[in-house]
């Protein structure tokens, strides 16, 4: 019997294919993991020897920041194609799992040179996991299975709760015991998602095995060839730049990945439009997705300063005492998860009672809302930072707003973004322009750390100005996308006469970290 035709009749996990199960766990653990740390790398960058840390300045540590986060999303593409070519989502997923394991447990050990070498290991092995892993869970269900929705709305759940735990446990660790006991709990959490995936793996009967498409037996051999020579090389690159024979300047690093980011992101999509033999109607719907992902490269940019610029606010610059409890800094991070958690019950509500009511905003409307939405919280930034140049610490009821206001524009533009994408590519090439939209993230996340680099919370007196100018650039771009989708918004409608496939995480769904 096909292993397929079995998972669809199973119900073992609430209802869902028992396969869920497996990647809800596996998910759950390796965002604990990940965030956790990534909640942690500022403060250790930034921190002096003293308070062990490494005593970088704040825009070398911000710009290694943005450049760890976006080759996060950014390797997700090989990732992808590894799977599909050569290993299969089982073997993609368990492999990378290791790798980022191997990463936290270096990141764990006291040593400058540890702690890099720690980051290129997890920045590989979630580009093998994270793309891989999700994919899975499209592939539980038939194409008329109508629990799919239900399934990724349970999966987005494990990721909020990892992050949660992640944010909380590696948070405590650092403020008291020190940065390495944090690492090391991201360590344990990824090996908790190992043991449990090999434990439970039977359960996927069968899905990502084997690699849908392939190599023939020499096109393996080269490509295999190709990626350990790639890999020789990081590893004589990151060898050199550790022993100072050649001199690396992050910031500048920083700046010219961005570059090369966005050259590929528009020269893939010119290439799909010139070279894709599209119709007059998929040029139009390629054209109201190009809005969309602009509104999402902005919308990162501003959002993800969570991690760095906001880190160091909360830090230096934050009153978070509590009675006779100090706050640690990373916790404030968890209260986007919170929010979302909260939250994404009554947006899926909102949407869906919208739509009963034949009121149905388009993907460009969403995607610019949320991108004002999340500018207008550096309103908040800017009243905060004055505050703050004044020589007080300010209290933490700022930050809270601010991530609220954050959490609800990443309800209107994250879900709704992943949706279009699926909405709106030709069926043919769906997966490549899936691809090519990851690299907003990855865009946003190297953005994020150059201009974190300004808000240096030793010179509180300039940051009001540089929340400001953010401000002001999200809600100018999300006007701009705002008036050009009602332009676009018809082409949006030609994609209901194709036959096109459903989208894989619908608009109405709660969403999940990245």
């Amino acid at each position: 019997m096909d292993p397929k035709n079995i998972v669809d009749k199973d119900a073992s996990f609430f209802g869902q294919p028992g396969g869920l199960q497996t990647l809800f766990f596996t998910e759950m653990w390796e965002r604990m993991s990940y965030y956790g740390m990534r909640a942690l790398l500022v403060l250790f960058m930034t921190a002096t020897l003293q308070e062990g840390g490494i005593a970088l300045t704040v825009a070398s540590a911000t710009a290694i920041y943005g450049l760890y986060t976006g080759a996060v999303y950014f390797m997700g593409l090989p990732g992808g194609w590894i799977a599909d070519r050569l290993l299969g989502g089982q073997k993609a997923t368990w492999y990378g799992g290791i790798i980022i394991m191997l990463g936290h447990i270096v990141l764990a050990i006291p040593s400058e040179a540890g702690f890099f070498i720690g980051m290129i290991l997890v920045v590989l092995g979630t580009g093998l996991l994270k793309p891989n892993i999700t994919a899975m869970v499209g592939q539980l269900y038939g194409p008329n299975d109508d629990r799919r929705d239900g399934g990724y709305t349970l999966y987005y759940m494990g990721i909020n709760i990892g992050s949660i735990i992640g944010y909380f446990v590696t948070g405590y660790l650092q403020t008291n015991v020190g940065y390495h006991w944090g690492f090391g709990a991201a360590a344990v959490g990824m090996a908790l998602g190992l043991i449990q995936y090999r434990l439970t793996l039977p359960k996927l009967k069968g899905v990502g095995a084997e690699p849908p498409k392939p190599l023939g037996p020499n096109g393996m051999k080269r490509s295999w060839m190709l990626i350990w020579a790639l890999l020789a090389g990081l590893a004589v690159v990151t060898y050199l730049a550790l022993n100072d024979v050649i001199i690396i300047n992050p910031t500048v690093v920083a700046g010219n990945v961005a570059i090369i980011f966005t050259i590929i992101f528009f020269a893939y999509y010119l290439s799909i439009f010139l070279f894709g033999k599209l119709t007059r109607n998929e040029m139009k719907r390629l054209g109201a997705l190009f809005l969309v992902c602009i509104a999402s490269t902005c919308f990162w940019a501003g959002f993800e300063q969570a991690g760095s610029s906001f880190n160091l606010f909360a830090r230096d610059l934050t009153d978070r005492m509590v009675g006779d409890f100090e706050i640690p800094t990373t916790w404030f991070q968890s209260l986007n998860s919170i929010f979302l958690v909260a939250l994404s019950p009554f947006f899926a509500a909102l949407w869906i009672n919208l739509s009963k009511r034949m009121i149905n905003p388009s993907y460009g409307f969403k995607s610019a809302l949320g991108l004002i939405i999340m500018a207008t919280g550096f309103i908040v930034m800017f009243f905060a930072s004055q505050a703050a140049a004044s020589g007080l610490k300010v209290a933490p009821y700022w930050l809270v707003a601010v991530y609220f206001i954050h959490t609800v524009g990443e309800l209107c533009l994250s879900p709704v973004a992943l949706s279009a994408v699926s909405k709106l590519s030709p069926k043919r090439m769906a997966g490549q322009l899936m691809g090519v939209f990851v690299l907003t993230y990855a865009m946003g996340n190297v953005i994020a750390g150059l201009l974190a680099g300004g808000l240096d919370p030793e010179n509180p007196s300039a940051m009001p100005e540089l929340y400001w100018t953010i401000f002001v650039f999200g809600v100018s771009v999300g006007a701009v996308v705002f008036v050009l989708a009602l332009f676009t918004r018809k082409w949006e409608k030609l994609a209901e006469d194709d036959d096109h496939p459903g989208a894989v995480i619908d608009a109405n769904e709660p969403v999940g970290k990245p």
